[in-house]
């Protein structure tokens, strides 16, 4: 049983080439109690029009923000727990004239895939994520959707209606606390779907020693 942390797993040797901030920012161990909260704010949130055709899916599987809005305050929530390896997200965007809206989900080790994760959402849904280190940032590259059941991984198109995403996120130089992050899922023919951008403050790691 390993106590790295999962991106430090996912990552290998290139974990030091990463920013000190995000390297503190998912210094978590699997197989604890420890949590960390960021807080900030989304310069950004944004959606195509024709993406509110995906929303009533996006809500079922809790995989989409279904609000857009400028300087949209934000914080999250990373938590790991002591019975498993997974590390556990709570996104918190606070809308103006809305109720918070939350978006959670849970990244695993790909098994068999190394240098990947999978970001699960509700009913086994998840998206295979290939992690590298560069220039100090973390970045998330798609490498498509799959359906977990009985014990199986089964691959879905789902890129062909929702697109390719990309994340990262990226130590702030004026600010050893800080980190600015980016999401965009990107449809070859229909261009941008979904975008979000903002920075950050991290908070303390939080757990039993």
């Amino acid at each position: 049983m390993t106590m790295q942390p999962v991106f430090q797993q996912a990552l290998g040797s290139d974990w030091e080439r990463l920013g000190d901030v995000i390297r503190r920012h998912y210094t978590m161990r699997p197989f604890s109690d420890d949590h960390v909260c960021v807080r900030g704010t989304m310069s950004e949130v944004w959606h195509a029009p024709w993406a509110a055709l995906l929303m009533p899916f996006g809500r079922l599987f809790g995989a989409l923000v279904p609000h857009q809005g400028k300087e949209v305050p934000i914080e999250v929530h990373y938590r790991c727990r002591p019975d498993n390896a997974t590390l556990y997200w709570d996104r918190v965007f606070h809308f103006p004239g809305r109720p918070p809206f939350h978006f959670r989900s849970h990244m695993e080790l790909a098994e068999g895939h190394a240098g990947e994760v999978i970001e699960y959402v509700r009913f086994g849904i998840g998206m295979r994520l290939a992690v590298s280190a560069e220039e100090g940032a973390v970045v998330f590259r798609d490498r498509g959707y799959v359906w977990r059941i009985a014990g199986l991984r089964i691959p879905l198109p789902l890129g062909l209606f929702m697109g390719t995403a990309y994340v990262e996120e990226r130590p702030d130089p004026a600010d050893a606390d800080r980190f600015t992050m980016k999401m965009l899922l990107r449809h070859r023919l229909f261009g941008d779907v979904f975008r979000y951008s903002g920075c950050f403050h991290l908070g303390p790691r939080t757990g039993s020693q």
